[in-house]
Protein backbone atom coordinates (compact mmCIF):
# COMPACT_ATOMS: atom_id res chain seq x y z
CA UNK A 1 0.00 0.00 0.00
CA UNK A 2 1.06 3.70 -0.89
CA UNK A 3 1.82 6.28 1.52
CA UNK A 4 -1.62 8.16 2.74
CA UNK A 5 -0.54 11.30 0.60
CA UNK A 6 -0.29 9.01 -2.95
CA UNK A 7 -3.88 8.81 -4.93
CA UNK A 8 -4.93 6.78 -8.10
CA UNK A 9 -6.98 8.81 -10.37
CA UNK A 10 -8.77 6.84 -12.81
CA UNK A 11 -9.47 9.21 -15.70
CA UNK A 12 -12.92 8.49 -18.17
CA UNK A 13 -13.17 4.62 -18.13
CA UNK A 14 -16.11 4.74 -19.60
CA UNK A 15 -18.23 2.97 -22.40
CA UNK A 16 -18.99 5.17 -24.91
CA UNK A 17 -14.84 5.67 -25.25
CA UNK A 18 -14.56 1.65 -25.49
CA UNK A 19 -14.65 -0.45 -28.64
CA UNK A 20 -18.17 -0.37 -30.34
CA UNK A 21 -18.74 3.39 -28.18
CA UNK A 22 -19.69 6.72 -29.58
CA UNK A 23 -16.11 8.38 -29.51
CA UNK A 24 -13.96 5.17 -29.12
CA UNK A 25 -10.44 4.65 -27.98
CA UNK A 26 -9.09 1.72 -29.65
CA UNK A 27 -8.00 -0.50 -26.78
CA UNK A 28 -9.53 1.55 -24.40
CA UNK A 29 -10.76 -1.67 -22.39
CA UNK A 30 -7.90 -3.56 -22.67
CA UNK A 31 -6.60 -0.84 -19.41
CA UNK A 32 -9.63 -1.85 -17.10
CA UNK A 33 -7.35 -4.86 -15.37
CA UNK A 34 -4.53 -2.99 -14.66
CA UNK A 35 -6.54 -0.48 -13.58
CA UNK A 36 -8.41 -2.42 -11.51
CA UNK A 37 -5.29 -4.09 -9.89
CA UNK A 38 -3.93 -0.79 -8.74
CA UNK A 39 -6.71 -0.05 -6.67
CA UNK A 40 -5.91 -2.19 -4.17
CA UNK A 41 -2.22 0.02 -3.76
CA UNK A 42 -3.85 3.39 -2.94
CA UNK A 43 -5.46 4.01 0.25
CA UNK A 44 -7.35 7.46 -1.80
CA UNK A 45 -8.60 6.10 -5.19
CA UNK A 46 -11.02 9.00 -7.40
CA UNK A 47 -12.78 8.24 -10.70
CA UNK A 48 -13.67 10.93 -12.92
CA UNK A 49 -16.52 10.31 -15.86
CA UNK A 50 -17.16 12.98 -18.92
CA UNK A 51 -21.17 14.20 -18.32
CA UNK A 52 -22.23 16.13 -20.54
CA UNK A 53 -26.06 17.41 -21.29
CA UNK A 54 -28.05 16.40 -24.62
CA UNK A 55 -26.99 19.10 -27.32
CA UNK A 56 -23.48 20.20 -25.70
CA UNK A 57 -22.27 22.89 -27.08
CA UNK A 58 -18.76 20.52 -27.92
CA UNK A 59 -20.80 18.39 -30.21
CA UNK A 60 -19.95 18.68 -33.81
CA UNK A 61 -24.03 17.81 -34.00
CA UNK A 62 -24.82 20.61 -32.12
CA UNK A 63 -22.67 23.17 -34.68
CA UNK A 64 -23.63 22.18 -37.78
CA UNK A 65 -20.26 20.40 -38.75
CA UNK A 66 -18.33 17.16 -38.80
CA UNK A 67 -17.19 15.49 -36.13
CA UNK A 68 -13.39 16.16 -35.48
CA UNK A 69 -13.57 19.68 -36.94
CA UNK A 70 -12.25 22.27 -34.87
CA UNK A 71 -14.14 25.81 -33.96
CA UNK A 72 -13.34 29.11 -31.39
CA UNK A 73 -14.90 29.15 -28.37
CA UNK A 74 -15.10 32.09 -26.01
CA UNK A 75 -12.59 30.30 -23.77
CA UNK A 76 -10.26 29.30 -27.05
CA UNK A 77 -9.96 26.62 -29.82
CA UNK A 78 -12.45 23.55 -29.30
CA UNK A 79 -12.11 20.20 -31.41
CA UNK A 80 -15.58 19.34 -32.12
CA UNK A 81 -16.46 15.54 -30.95
CA UNK A 82 -19.50 13.29 -31.54
CA UNK A 83 -22.04 13.09 -29.17
CA UNK A 84 -20.85 11.17 -26.14
CA UNK A 85 -20.98 10.02 -22.88
CA UNK A 86 -24.45 11.86 -22.19
CA UNK A 87 -25.98 12.51 -18.78
CA UNK A 88 -28.00 9.40 -18.15
CA UNK A 89 -26.91 7.39 -21.41
CA UNK A 90 -25.21 3.65 -21.21
CA UNK A 91 -22.43 5.12 -23.15
CA UNK A 92 -21.70 7.35 -19.69
CA UNK A 93 -21.40 4.49 -17.35
CA UNK A 94 -18.20 3.23 -16.37
CA UNK A 95 -16.72 0.55 -18.34
CA UNK A 96 -18.86 -2.48 -16.99
CA UNK A 97 -16.19 -4.49 -15.42
CA UNK A 98 -14.34 -1.18 -13.87
CA UNK A 99 -14.11 -1.72 -10.31
CA UNK A 100 -16.21 1.24 -8.59
CA UNK A 101 -16.07 0.71 -5.26
CA UNK A 102 -12.90 1.73 -4.20
CA UNK A 103 -13.53 5.22 -5.05
CA UNK A 104 -13.99 7.42 -2.25
CA UNK A 105 -14.97 10.39 -5.11
CA UNK A 106 -16.31 10.51 -8.37
CA UNK A 107 -16.10 13.80 -10.28
CA UNK A 108 -17.90 14.56 -13.36
CA UNK A 109 -17.04 17.24 -15.73
CA UNK A 110 -18.27 18.83 -18.77
CA UNK A 111 -22.11 18.72 -17.74
CA UNK A 112 -21.71 22.44 -18.24
CA UNK A 113 -22.91 23.46 -21.84
CA UNK A 114 -21.04 25.80 -22.86
CA UNK A 115 -17.45 25.06 -21.46
CA UNK A 116 -16.50 21.61 -22.68
CA UNK A 117 -14.02 19.99 -19.88
CA UNK A 118 -10.67 17.97 -20.54
CA UNK A 119 -9.34 17.98 -17.34
CA UNK A 120 -9.90 16.52 -13.70
CA UNK A 121 -9.03 20.00 -12.18
CA UNK A 122 -10.58 22.61 -14.88
CA UNK A 123 -13.15 23.42 -17.20
CA UNK A 124 -11.07 24.16 -21.08
CA UNK A 125 -11.74 27.55 -19.82
CA UNK A 126 -8.08 26.70 -17.39
CA UNK A 127 -10.39 28.73 -14.79
CA UNK A 128 -13.62 27.29 -13.43
CA UNK A 129 -12.69 24.13 -11.20
CA UNK A 130 -14.03 21.01 -11.06
CA UNK A 131 -13.43 20.86 -7.22
CA UNK A 132 -11.08 18.01 -7.20
CA UNK A 133 -8.09 20.28 -6.08
CA UNK A 134 -9.91 21.43 -2.79
CA UNK A 135 -10.57 17.95 -1.96
CA UNK A 136 -7.17 16.10 -2.62
CA UNK A 137 -5.66 19.40 -0.07
CA UNK A 138 -8.07 18.25 2.24
CA UNK A 139 -7.17 14.36 2.42
CA UNK A 140 -3.16 15.85 2.51
CA UNK A 141 -2.49 14.59 -1.16
CA UNK A 142 0.40 15.58 -2.68
CA UNK A 143 1.71 12.46 -5.23
CA UNK A 144 -1.03 11.40 -7.83
CA UNK A 145 -0.89 8.59 -10.30
CA UNK A 146 -2.63 8.70 -13.21
CA UNK A 147 -4.21 6.29 -15.46
CA UNK A 148 -7.07 5.96 -17.94
CA UNK A 149 -8.50 7.56 -21.42
CA UNK A 150 -7.53 9.42 -23.46
CA UNK A 151 -3.31 9.56 -22.87
CA UNK A 152 -3.74 12.84 -25.54
CA UNK A 153 -6.45 14.42 -24.23
CA UNK A 154 -8.49 14.02 -20.50
CA UNK A 155 -5.27 12.33 -19.16
CA UNK A 156 -2.55 14.54 -20.21
CA UNK A 157 -5.02 17.92 -19.14
CA UNK A 158 -5.07 16.51 -16.21
CA UNK A 159 -1.87 15.88 -15.38
CA UNK A 160 -0.59 19.18 -16.80
CA UNK A 161 -2.99 20.87 -14.49
CA UNK A 162 -1.56 18.49 -11.44
CA UNK A 163 1.79 19.56 -12.08
CA UNK A 164 0.87 23.34 -12.47
CA UNK A 165 -0.93 22.94 -8.70
CA UNK A 166 2.29 21.20 -7.55
CA UNK A 167 1.35 17.80 -7.29
CA UNK A 168 4.33 15.25 -7.97
CA UNK A 169 2.24 13.11 -10.74
CA UNK A 170 3.01 9.96 -12.92
CA UNK A 171 1.17 8.45 -15.47
CA UNK A 172 1.17 4.59 -16.05
CA UNK A 173 1.25 4.59 -19.65
CA UNK A 174 0.43 0.81 -19.89
CA UNK A 175 -2.87 1.93 -18.23
CA UNK A 176 -3.80 4.61 -20.71
CA UNK A 177 -4.93 4.68 -24.22
CA UNK A 178 -4.85 7.30 -26.97
CA UNK A 179 -7.06 8.94 -29.65
CA UNK A 180 -4.05 9.89 -31.47
CA UNK A 181 -5.01 12.44 -34.09
CA UNK A 182 -2.12 12.69 -36.19
CA UNK A 183 0.11 13.03 -33.79
CA UNK A 184 -1.52 14.33 -30.53
CA UNK A 185 0.15 10.92 -28.69
CA UNK A 186 3.75 12.47 -29.26
CA UNK A 187 2.57 16.30 -28.56
CA UNK A 188 1.56 15.16 -25.44
CA UNK A 189 4.61 12.88 -24.15
CA UNK A 190 7.01 15.92 -24.73
CA UNK A 191 4.19 18.32 -22.89
CA UNK A 192 3.91 16.22 -20.28
CA UNK A 193 7.56 15.57 -20.05
CA UNK A 194 8.19 19.11 -20.24
CA UNK A 195 6.10 19.89 -16.96
CA UNK A 196 8.14 17.18 -14.95
CA UNK A 197 5.47 14.35 -15.22
CA UNK A 198 6.36 11.05 -15.20
CA UNK A 199 5.68 8.60 -17.56
CA UNK A 200 6.32 4.80 -15.84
Amino acid sequence: MKPNTNALIVIDVQTDFCPGGALAVAGGDEIVPAINAMMDDFAVCILTQDWHPAGHSSFASTQGADPFSETQMPYGPQMLWPDHCIQGSSGAQFHPDLRTDPADLIIRKGYNPAIDSYSAFFENDHKTPTGLHGYLQTRGITHLTMAGLATDYCVQFSALDAANLGYDVEVVMNACRAIDFGGTLDAAITTMRDVKVRLV
